[in-house]
């Protein structure tokens, strides 16, 4: 009985949760402007248009600068972090882990207004660098989560082994360690990448002149006559991201069978 409405929670919940997200692609191919249901016909002119938004291709543009720089430089702070967590004992060591995971459970509002202050204090303007610094501070935590469960399984004794043959601790971690836990590294890259391009409230207070894709598809969303291009650049987002977590995701559990972790939810 207990299995059986817990299995209808989890079904109700899925429905609950994506059916309106399904509603975005059906009426990026809907023939008509008004979003409403009976459809009018099939057809991919919201699609082509896309071809003809300068303003869109250079959102793109910013957007995966944003992307490329926060994922690499968050998996190598996340590296970093993940490996001192798993490999050493320090001062306060749950204190700063948990104060380094804080992001994670912070309202995006209170980080993106705090980041606002900060930096016009400091003197900064506001552009793309000041959107990967906040999209950087909110990514580290996802990049070490994954990490740690990678570091966590990995033998040390290989490490020793490397050292006692000879290699130093730089080259035993470029050829020993990497190689093991680089299945996590690639989902830490996928992941960070892809919550950078969706992420709106923290893009929204430090882009200053120099939007990202969601903060186009935000301008756009006053114009009636846009709201189609809208649903269909949507939908190719939706399927960006979907098509890059799964791809995190294999790449989780691959690094999970190597080190053989269990499953964890992130």
């Amino acid at each position: 009985m207990k299995i059986k409405f817990l299995t209808i929670y989890a079904v109700g919940f899925m429905i609950f949760l994506y059916l309106p997200v399904l509603f975005l692609p059906i009426f990026s191919f809907n023939d008509s402007a008004i979003v409403a249901f009976p459809l009018k016909g099939f057809t991919l002119q919201w699609y082509e248009n896309l071809a003809n938004e300068p303003g869109m291709h250079q959102a793109l543009i910013n957007s995966l600068k944003v992307g490329i720089a926060t994922s690499v430089i968050s998996t190598i702070l996340g590296i970093c972090g993940a490996r001192a967590v798993t490999r050493y004992e320090f001062f306060a060591k749950k204190s700063i882990t948990s104060f380094v995971m804080l992001p994670l459970v912070l309202p995006e509002i209170l980080v993106a207004i705090s980041m606002l202050v900060v930096l016009l204090q400091l003197g900064f303007s506001l552009s793309l660098i000041s959107v990967a610094l906040g999209h950087i501070l909110m990514c580290v935590p996802f990049s070490m989560a994954i990490l740690i469960s990678s570091f966590e399984g990995f033998d040390q004794s290989l490490e020793e082994a490397s050292m006692d043959l000879g290699e130093g601790p730089l080259m035993t971690f470029f050829r020993v360690t990497l190689p093991v836990v680089a299945p996590g590294i690639v989902s830490s890259l996928l992941i960070t990448f892809t919550i950078s391009l969706d992420e709106f409230i923290v893009a929204f207070f430090l882009s200053g002149t120099e939007p990202t894709l969601p903060i186009f598809i935000w301008g756009q969303l006053r114009f009636i006559a846009k709201l189609p291009n809208i649903l269909a650049l949507g939908s190719l987002m939706l399927l960006a991201s979907f098509i890059l977590l799964c791809a995190a995701e294999y790449f989780r559990r691959r690094a999970q069978r190597r080190t053989g972790t269990e499953d964890s939810v992130i």
